[in-house]
């Protein structure tokens, strides 16, 4: 295993010095040029040949007159951080639904971690890392109010299904900056559409942030289903353990690095298979002992139906919908309109809403 990896690191660094040669060539001939045309010589003095650089970018849906300081996917991050959908990411489920304590992750917390996780197996690659953040802030802009049983009754009821991870590229196309969008790049827009499951991304970098999602949730759900007492560390049987490690820590380090091992000098990204079929395991042991268990799961049910009652009454009554979404009710129906207003509502505005649409208030005598 050692000669192996160290084979492929030997093939790597000879592709990337001779891609750094012709770079710095490009780079020491521009070095007069505007600070993105220099920034984008970095990149092709820097990166893997098989990393996706800014100026092969497909570009984007509506042209627009490039930024001077920064390359494509830089600016596309900044669109993304600075967006409405992502605030809003703070107040939305990852897995346990409004906990009390101060630790538990948020929808936000977890996208930061993803990419955390997918820029450290990037730069490690030699692969682009301003388009691989980019990917990994937005990939869960989309994604409902109270997690997945938020996503389960949107799917549900929604005539022609919901999938968050569409609907966090329906966000980025078409719902933030009053029905404009965010005109991301192409590539920043499949690696999004791409990250859950079915076809990869095109780009190296979408398929890191597929891994470091799973990596991502799979760790901090257990940290935080030990924190609140749906299971214990010794839950998790020695045979994962053996491989992935005994600690939060140890687990990610070991499936990151393992990552790199894998992909280096490929022209896809991959796990080792011991590794892989323990974070199968592990997921399989998440699943049946934290993601469907009803101490930690028991409340999901009142969610659904809260959001049940909502999506039924502004069915009923589409003129109540925000002048927001009246534009795409004209255009696309009242169950469109009305799926993208309850999609991106926070945990706490939902259940706002409801106490005002269905809760009868007091009344006050003075």
């Amino acid at each position: 295993m050692k000669k192996q990896l160290m084979k492929l690191f030997s093939i790597a660094m000879v592709t990337f010095t001779l891609s750094f040669v012709t770079g710095m060539s490009l780079y020491v001939a521009n070095h007069d040029a505007p600070a993105m045309e220099q920034l984008q010589a970095q990149e092709e003095a820097m990166l893997s040949p098989l990393a996706c650089r800014s100026s092969q970018s497909r570009g984007r849906a509506r042209p627009e007159e490039e930024c001077a300081v920064r390359t494509p996917f830089q600016r596309d991050t900044d669109r993304i951080v600075y967006s409405k959908a992502f605030r809003r990411l703070k107040h939305k489920t990852q897995v346990f639904l409004q906990p009390e304590g101060d630790h538990y992750r948020t929808r936000m917390t977890h996208t930061l971690e993803v990419s955390r996780i997918a820029r450290t197996m990037a730069r490690a690659l030699f692969l682009n890392e301003d388009l691989t953040e980019a990917i990994a802030l937005g990939h869960d802009l989309g994604h409902t109010p109270f997690g997945h049983a938020g996503e389960r009754l949107l799917n549900e009821v929604m005539p022609g299904g919901f999938a968050h991870y569409k609907q966090s590229v329906r966000v980025v196309e078409r719902l933030e900056k009053g029905g404009a969008g965010l005109n991301l790049t192409w590539e920043v827009r499949n690696g999004i559409v791409c990250h859950t499951k079915g076809t990869p991304a095109a780009t190296l970098e979408g398929q890191v942030v597929r891994l470091a999602d799973q990596i991502a949730y799979i760790n901090h759900d257990i940290e935080d289903a030990i924190r609140g007492g749906v299971i214990y560390p010794m839950d998790i049987s020695l045979e994962i353990s053996n491989v992935l490690g005994f600690t939060h820590s140890e687990r990610i380090n070991t499936l990151v690095t393992d990552v790199v091992r894998a992909s280096l000098g490929q022209k896809e990204i991959c796990q080792s298979p011991a590794v892989c079929e323990a974070m199968e395991t592990l997921k399989d042991f998440m699943f049946s002992s934290v993601y469907t268990n009803p101490v930690a799961k028991g409340e999901e049910g009142k969610a659904q139906d809260m959001l049940r009652r909502l999506f039924e009454h502004y069915q009923k009554n589409p003129d109540e919908l925000p002048c927001d979404f009246q534009a795409i009710r004209a255009e696309e129906g009242v169950d469109r309109a009305v799926c993208d207003y309850i999609a991106g509502m926070t945990d706490p505005f939902a259940a706002d809403r409801f106490k005002e649409l269905f809760i009868p208030k007091g009344w006050t005598v003075l």
